[in-house]
């Protein structure tokens, strides 16, 4: 194929592709998207792609298919794997034929997450081995040789780029895409099934390869050492990068231990290493894996500086300035370059929802008729309505996970009898993780009012399909399964369908469903604003009636809309959609319809 500048994410897939995989699984989650988004975007022929319900279900789609004997990979970002470790525990213990990746990118920072959780771990405690790329080039190469790793040891294999890797982009030099490997098929045999016996069995034989995969990574390139000085410093991941300009440019003399495979740790590497210098410093992100493992064969005879001794920071992203300053800190040399002159302090810039998201207008809706009660809690969840978090909307209370809001009401309604609690979740996450919530507060009846926020896309993530939107990752159409046939076979009986848009039938919809004793549902369905390629020929503007009550700032906060010069509200017009909640907030009637200038 030649060269090429690639995101990493794109260098991953396609190094999938050059490694011959078949079947790609995943759940869309930042930083990990691209990488599915690529094969769909190649359209290489023979390789089965698809947007799982949740990671569980994606993580068992590509088990099955390298139970088959075919090159699979699942992909998703690091809490999604939260999601998938009940089969992936099992999974390390039963073992796959044909090869079989786990890509999980962490989010150091966090940046889009809710957590800074550290793969590395999970893939200590699941003893599977991982890879942990320091570039996008190194993604590439790292996919094919983590393939070849799970078909010579039978278990499946971490790739765990981090954000910066995954969405940096490099001149990569690419070969010629494989043809996707042909599963030889399935073959029965009891292996497959995880009795208590096997298990025991199989635990003893997964403890017995990590001394032989330890070994193995001794060999490989990703792992290596830069001879220089008697002070050396370990690194991992991005930080490698960094490292070597603050070599380069301070030209210090310093041993380094490029770790690229840091569970199982390469032994025979590491006790090489260890040899040649006096003291360590550690560079990795997030945790103190490869630290541990130095201070473990090192056994308190070398000075190893890390997380676990205040040197480098427990938590967040390095950069390169972070890692210069701990690496001249600890060489023992003063920075030569001319202090910048101090940068102002940049304002912060909060996310919000779009103009015209739809999520606004059911927040507000469900506000006002909350109006009715003595107290609410609303009950969030993970997606762009997140942000109804925010002043002046102030209708996410809590927001845990993907699909807790609906069970965390339950909890609280439990808890405070007299509170009435909504919990709102949009239409991927509802087939992701909601339905056994919903199953749940049936089953317990517990009073709860769900609001299923319907934009018809995974929009946080870009836009990807889900069941309920009529067709697959791949273009192809599909049945589109209906949210509210799904809650009335769960048993829901209080169930209104509104556009949120609609704001007086909106509000009514909501009232009736907080009045229900029992589980109630409110759709709110309206396209995500991002899915309406054409804005319409009309917008809003506030004429000179105005009061300046700002009512409609203040309710809404819509960044269309912001304070002019003589204290009076002034719309953006080539930001306007016409969505026509403000008209609802006005008391004085003073914003109408004129023809957009083109």
């Amino acid at each position: 194929m030649g060269r090429r500048v690639c995101m990493g994410n794109e260098a991953i897939a396609l190094g999938a592709a050059r490694a011959g995989v078949s079947i790609v699984s995943g759940y869309p989650g930042t930083p990990s998207t691209e990488i599915i988004e690529t094969f769909l975007h190649e359209k290489i022929p023979g390789i089965e792609v698809q947007w799982s319900t949740n990671e569980k279900t994606a993580m068992e789609v590509a088990a099955g298919a390298a139970y088959a004997g075919a090159r699979s990979m699942v992909t998703m970002k690091q809490v999604g794997l939260n999601v998938a470790a009940d089969p992936l525990m099992s999974l390390s213990y039963v073992g796959v034929e044909g090869g079989m990746v786990v890509v999980v990118a962490d989010d150091p920072g966090p940046w889009s997450s809710q957590t800074e959780q550290d793969t590395r771990h999970f893939a200590k405690y699941a003893n599977l081995p991982v890879f942990d790329p320091s570039s996008p080039e190194e993604a590439y190469e790292m996919v094919s040789c983590a393939f070849d790793l799970s078909e010579e040891f039978k278990l499946p294999v971490f790739l765990r780029p981090t954000t910066r890797v995954c969405h940096a982009s490099a001149t990569v030099d690419l070969d010629d895409i494989s043809a996707p490997r042909q599963a030889a098929g399935f073959e029965k045999k009891q292996d497959w099934i995880i009795f208590p016996a096997l298990s025991y069995r199989k635990h003893g034989e997964l403890e017995q390869k990590q001394k032989l995969i330890s070994d193995r990574f001794s060999t490989l390139p990703f792992n290596r050492i830069i001879k220089g000085g008697k002070k050396g410093v370990a690194v991992s991941g991005v930080s490698y990068l960094y490292l070597m300009e603050v070599i380069k440019e301070f030209d210090l003399d310093l041993t380094v231990f490029k770790v690229g495979t840091p569970y199982p740790l390469p032994f025979k590497l590491a006790e090489e290493f260890l040899s040649l210098v006096d003291s360590v410093l550690v560079l990795e992100e997030l945790d103190p894996v490869v630290e541990e493992g130095l201070l473990f064969i090192s056994a308190g005879t070398k000075r190893v500086l890390g997380k676990i001794t205040g040197d480098m920071p427990c938590n967040g992203e390095y950069s390169f300035e972070s890692i210069k300053n701990a690496v001249l800190k600890f060489a023992g040399v003063e920075s030569k370059t001319s202090a910048m002159a101090e940068l102002p302090t940049l304002p912060l810039r909060p996310p919000v929802l779009c103009a015209g998201c739809p999520h606004r207008a059911s927040f507000y809706a469900a506000k006002t008729a909350a109006r009715n009660f003595d107290k609410t809690v609303y009950c969030g969840d993970i997606g762009c309505y997140t942000l109804g978090n925010a002043a002046p909307l102030n209708t996410v209370d809590t927001s845990l996970c993907m699909g807790p809001g609906i069970t965390i009401a339950q909890g609280i309604k439990l808890a405070e009898k007299g509170t009435k609690c909504i919990a709102f979740i949009g239409d991927s996450t509802f087939f992701h993780t909601g339905i056994p919530g919903i199953i749940n507060a049936v089953y317990q009846n517990t009073d709860i009012t769900i609001a299923i926020l319907d934009n018809h896309t995974t929009a946080m993530t870009g836009g990807q399909p889900h069941p309920g939107t009529g067709r697959t990752a791949m273009g192809m159409p599909a049945k589109p399964l209906d949210i509210e046939k799904i809650l009335t076979a769960c048993g829901v009986d209080h169930i209104s369908t509104v556009d949120p848009f609609k704001y007086e039938d909106a509000v009514d919809a909501f009232r009736a469903a907080m009045e229900y004793s029992g589980p109630s549902a409110v759709i709110a369905r309206a396209p995500c604003i991002a899915l309406v390629k054409k804005l319409p020929v009309t917008v809003r503007r506030v004429n000179d009636s105005c009061i300046g009550c700002l009512k409609c700032i203040k309710h809404l906060g819509c960044p269309a809309m912001s304070v002019g010069k003589e204290g009076k509200a002034v719309i953006n017009e080539p930001i306007c959609t016409d969505c026509s909640l403000c008209v609802n907030v006005c008391p004085v009637g003073a914003i109408k319809r004129v023809d957009r200038n083109v």
